[in-house]
Parts: structure tokens; sequence; C-alpha cells
């Protein structure tokens, strides 16, 4: 049976004056996938990111939604039709609780939950992060900054879902945290494309992998295929990736 993608990039370009960033890169994702997106520093991943939610514009070709061209629509509009983002640096709103953080995000959501209190208490209990709810967002730890990072996305009821190195600088027990509430996201019908260098997470919870060298895309297939890929390998990942798809 043929799956129609909710999200498609169509041969995406963008240049910075005579710098070339993204060369053409096209590939869909579909609903209950997690994808991962991988590559060198300055590969794109960035710059794919921001196109696909709208902080920029790209030089050429096309984001879809769901067979709707999004490319020129606000970022706050792609919000309300299913596409979230995180940072790879936490971003909350500091002097606000975690728990007013998360009633924000709601209110940008898609059926717009209007702070719903308790709907973002459910959210936080999920991610284990209720014995931080009146804090002040400034004073949690990393790996607690970034669940809240997470949850804000989630609250907004994605349907596409970009997270940006959101395992990053935590503890393995705090990564499998993370990778558990990733993975869950499958049975909720969500899209997840990831960027992510913690490669152990990659492994285990990837469906499928895409990689970027120099703008351009030399790899798309399953993590099996991709680690051993001889252009893959070359480019980038000499032995790790295929080191980790053993553990």
């Amino acid at each position: 049976m043929n799956r129609r993608p909710i999200l498609t990039a169509d041969k995406v370009r963008h240049s910075f004056g005579g710098l070339v960033v993204l060369d053409g890169v096209s590939f869909e994702a579909f609903s209950g996938e997690i994808l991962c997106l991988i590559g060198p520093n300055g590969a794109g991943k960035t710059t794919l990111f921001n196109i696909i939610s709208g902080a920029l514009l790209p030089s050429g070709g096309h984001i879809h939604l769901d067979g709707r061209d999004i490319t020129r629509l606000k970022p706050s509009v792609r919000c309300r039709l299913g596409i979230a983002r995180s940072f790879q640096i936490p971003q909350p709103f500091a002097s606000l609780s975690v728990l007013e953080n998360v009633e924000v995000a709601l209110e940008f959501g898609q059926d717009n939950g209007r702070g719903d209190s308790a709907r973002a208490r459910l959210w936080l209990e999920r991610a284990g992060l209720t014995q931080w709810l009146d804090a002040p967002a400034a004073e949690l730890p990393l790996g607690a900054r970034k669940k809240l990072e997470l949850v804000r996305v989630l609250a907004t009821e994605p349907r596409v879902v970009l997270l940006d190195e959101v395992m990053g600088g935590l503890s393995p027990e705090e990564v499998d945290d993370i990778a558990a509430i990733v993975h869950g996201l499958k049975a909720e019908n969500i899209a997840v494309i990831f960027v992510e260098h913690v490669l152990r997470a990659v492994m285990s919870i990837a469906d499928r992998i895409i990689v970027l060298h120099q703008g351009r895309l030399i790899a798309d297939g399953t993590p099996a295929a991709v680690s051993h890929d001889p252009a893959v390998i070359e480019a980038y990942l000499g032995g790790a990736l295929d080191a980790a798809a053993q553990r």
C-alpha cells in the first residue's frame, strides 16, 4: 500500500551570499516514522530545519505539508498547521514557571488550547517534570530543561516534530528517558525528524536515516544500510555508526 508523506522537501536550495548551504535536497517524511538527519558540522542540517519550520525562506525548492505548499508561510502559521521544533540550546521563558511555559505552548498549537492548566500538567507528568511545576524555568538543570523543551514542542499537538539535538550533553539515563518519549510518538502517528549526535540513540530509535554532506543528501535508508554505505563512511562517520549498530 502506498503511503502519502506528511512532509516533503522538494529540491530545497539555499545560499548565504556565494556559499551554497543546501543544494537541491529532497526527501519525504511519513506519519508514525522516526527519521534521523545526520551529517558533519556545516552540512546544512540547521539550515534545513530553519527552512522547514519557516524561520528561513529557501533560495529555491518547496516544502509541502500533507500536500500543501507551505514554503512561504510564517512560522506561527506552520505551528498551527502542525509543525513544531525544538532548539539545540533550550530556550524557555526563563522568568515563567515550568507550568506557565507549557501553557504558552498550548496557546500556539493546532487546537488553540488557550493555556489549559490541566492539559499542561498532563504533559509535564508524562515527561516526569511534575516536581518542577512552579519552579522558574531558569532554575532547571540541563536534563530537565531538555525535557521541558520537548514538552513545549509536543504541547502544540504537532503532526511533524523537528528535534535539534534534544539528547546532547545528557547522561546515559537522561538520554534513555528522552529516547523513550520520542519513540512513543510513533504510536501517536507523529512524524519525527531529529538531528542527533548520540549515535546509540540514533541506532536504537530511528526507522530511517538521511545524511547531508556539503549541502547535499548523500544517503537515505535504514540505520543498518546507512551505517555500511561507503559514501557515508568516507564523508563523515568512519566506523562510529557501524560500531553503534553492533551494540
